[in-house]
């Protein structure tokens, strides 16, 4: 069963995937002389409505090169930004198979969260690769230690009607409500600085980016309609108008 309890291992694990907006990818390597070594190379990470993490990436590139002829990856998620000692913070390890989608709604997804990869979205060699979640190992400090399997860090289904209007409800936010956008992240995520913007939203919660930052606004409860969507984010600016 997918863990719902707020502090569970697997709501912890989801939190952390879905913060991330890079993450070390090992693949196997296939280079000659050096074929069947694990590789890691830093990646950008965009993550879809089912939790797939989404990777825009070129076939020029090593990792791409060794997923072509073998699937089988590790993501490594670091949650430890900031932590005086950073054994003691958060850090997942995502296993999994990675395979091109060439999905519109993982393009849009992505770029949404990496708006500056539009200057080489288009190119030949670039296309976008999901990875299918098989495993996860999560590390929240010293004894808490848990291994995972997908069904326990998966989210709540994907609400179809969502998932349609995410576009629209992040532009409507960003283009007719970005002071509350900006609310969000200072008062209720205690972060700096204006120009804070939408780059998506889903059934827990809504992902922000301010040039090289990200954040994660979770919601008070499940959202799965539009409406639904719209009633939360409106109590999210009410609560941060008052100083919660």
């Amino acid at each position: 069963m997918p863990e719902t309890a707020k502090d569970s291992p697997g709501t912890l694990a989801r939190t952390l995937v879905r913060a991330c907006d890079k993450a070390v990818l090992s693949t196997v390597l296939t280079r000659d002389g050096l074929a069947g070594w694990p590789y890691g190379s830093l990646v950008l990470v965009a993550t879809d409505h089912d939790l797939s993490p989404l990777f825009l990436i070129s076939t020029l590139a090593d990792h791409t090169k060794n997923l072509a002829q073998d699937g089988r990856a590790s993501l490594l998620v670091d949650g430890t930004a900031g932590a005086a000692d950073p054994l003691t913070a958060a850090r997942l390890s995502v296993l999994g198979r990675i395979a091109k989608d060439p999905s519109d709604g993982a393009r849009a997804r992505f770029l949404a969260r990496h708006p500056s990869a539009e200057m080489y979205a288009g190119f030949g060699d670039f296309a976008v690769w999901r990875m299918t979640i098989e495993a996860a190992h999560l590390v929240a400090g010293f004894g808490k230690i848990h291994w995972l399997t997908a069904a326990d860090i998966a989210p709540p289904a994907p609400p179809p009607a969502l998932v349609a209007a995410e576009a629209d409800i992040v532009a409507h936010m960003n283009g007719d409500h970005a002071d509350a956008v900006d609310l969000y992240a200072q008062k209720l995520l205690q972060r700096a600085g204006s120009g804070w913007r939408l780059t998506g939203i889903d059934t827990e919660g809504c992902d922000l980016r301010r040039d090289g930052e990200v954040a994660r606004l979770a919601f008070r409860t499940l959202v799965t309609t539009p409406e639904a969507a719209r009633a939360e984010l409106v109590r999210l600016v009410k609560q941060a108008r008052a100083g919660a």
